[in-house]
């Protein structure tokens, strides 16, 4: 005897759906292509963000070597010694201070010659793309500001806005750091 009220009898009379499994996989395939399209869109994004940053670190670190440098030679010549705009461009010329007695200038050559020397193997390594650098001392009573102004090319085109006044560097896509100090001169 057979029954009629089985679980499985009631299969045979529903009408099947053909393909709406297909359907769904496509659905699922093309949300799952466009969350990973965005995924590689920020991951380049985030690369391009981490480049600028690496760029605007060396830059500073440039920078504060150079302020050091020069506070350390402290004499009344300062503006004389330091005020340069050079680029990696510009050859060093070889000094050497370290087992003689030097003057203030020659140390201010000494100084430039191995900023010079770093400047070039940042762009070497690809943190400052055509790096150019401009110091600026001015008197200022009984002692210096000093403006040193790092100028390198981004990657990425942007358009400057903000310190038109700043002239450092002519190329395209120009990023700047920019850093201002005050050195007390030492009395003679």
């Amino acid at each position: 005897m057979r029954i009629q009220n089985s679980l499985f009898s009631s299969f045979k009379n529903k009408p099947r759906n053909k393909g709406f499994t297909l359907i769904e996989v496509l659905i699922a395939f093309i949300v799952l292509t466009i969350g990973l399209l965005g995924t590689v869109a920020l991951q380049t994004s985030a690369k391009q963000a981490s480049y600028d940053a690496n760029q605007r670190s060396a830059a500073l670190a440039l920078a504060n070597d150079i302020v050091e440098r020069i506070r350390a030679n402290d004499t009344a010549d300062i503006v004389a010694n330091y005020s340069k705009t050079f680029s990696y461009l510009d050859t060093p010329v070889e000094k050497n201070c370290l087992n003689t007695q030097c003057s203030s200038s020659n140390i201010a050559e000494y100084d430039l010659f191995q900023w010079l020397k770093a400047l070039r193997v940042a762009d070497n390594t690809g943190s400052l793309a055509n790096g150019t650098v401009c110091i600026m001392p001015s008197l200022d009573g009984k002692g210096v500001n000093l403006r040193v102004v790092v100028a390198w090319q981004g990657r990425q085109k942007i358009s400057e806005t903000t310190n038109k006044d700043i002239k450092c560097g002519t190329v395209s896509n120009r990023r700047t750091v920019v850093l201002d100090s005050y050195v007390f001169m030492r009395s003679a």
